[in-house]
């Protein structure tokens, strides 16, 4: 288990994971971490429990921090036994697609703590990154305005000494206002089809547990549970 920590406002930029054992969460760890960071000035302090686990959910408890967010791993085999997509995509156009995917990417987002504030110097790092496959970034275009309105941006893991090669479904997105025209499981059967197209015969994802919606679609696509990962937060202002 790999456990991180965001200290608030003075001590942002503090190393706090190295005072500790992560891979043997305890409240006296928790405590110890919350005490350092206020002493170097925090607020409040977030702990991520990557995965979560029944020893860190009673430790952070007993140390006085609360659940503030958790995000489900789920993962599913391939092929996919479903309906192809009923929509044409294509292949992501980076310099051309960037401004019109950023918006509908902040608009499908808004709600979310990370994904909603992306810039452009956000995606191109992305970009950037060895792994990124413009073929796997899939896109749908509206067919009366021809503007991007879905994506479905996937990536590929190589293989580890714990599994074979893994496919992501890395962002996936509808944008509000073609919500309702079943963009969403098309979208995603196309990005899963895509992988398996790749060779892979598992594929993965993440979702906010809060996220019923995507939650239901997901598992009617026959994705199950894998790990759970948790952010807990104390306050350090009495």
């Amino acid at each position: 288990m790999d456990l991180t920590t965001r200290p608030a406002s003075a001590a942002a930029g503090l190393d706090l994971v190295s005072q500790w054992d992560p891979t043997r969460p305890s409240a006296a760890g928790f405590a110890a971490v919350a005490a350092a960071a206020a002493a170097a000035g925090a607020q409040e302090i977030t702990i991520a429990a990557h995965p979560a686990t029944q020893a860190s959910d009673v430790a952070a408890a007993t140390a006085g921090f609360d659940v503030t967010r958790e995000m489900l791993q789920l993962r599913r085999a391939l092929p996919v036994d479903a309906d192809p997509p009923s929509v044409a995509v294509r292949a992501f156009r980076p310099g051309h697609d960037d401004h019109r995917w950023l918006e509908v990417n902040r608009r499908a987002f808004a709600w979310h703590p990370d994904q909603g504030s992306w810039t452009a110097s956000d995606l191109a790092r992305r970009m950037a990154e060895p792994w990124f496959d413009p073929g796997g970034f899939l896109v749908h275009d509206d067919e009366l305005t021809g503007d991007l309105d879905a994506f479905c941006w996937t990536k590929v893991h190589p293989a580890t000494d714990l599994g074979p090669p893994m496919g992501e479904i890395f962002v996936i997105a509808v944008d509000p206002d073609a919500h309702g025209r079943g963009l969403g499981k098309a979208m995603t059967v196309a990005g899963l089809n895509h992988l398996h197209s790749q060779g892979l015969t598992a594929a993965m994802l993440f979702v906010e547990s809060d996220n019923h919606a995507g939650r239901s679609l997901y598992a009617a696509l026959g994705f199950g549970e894998h790990e759970r990962h948790r952010w807990y937060r104390r306050s350090l202002v009495d």
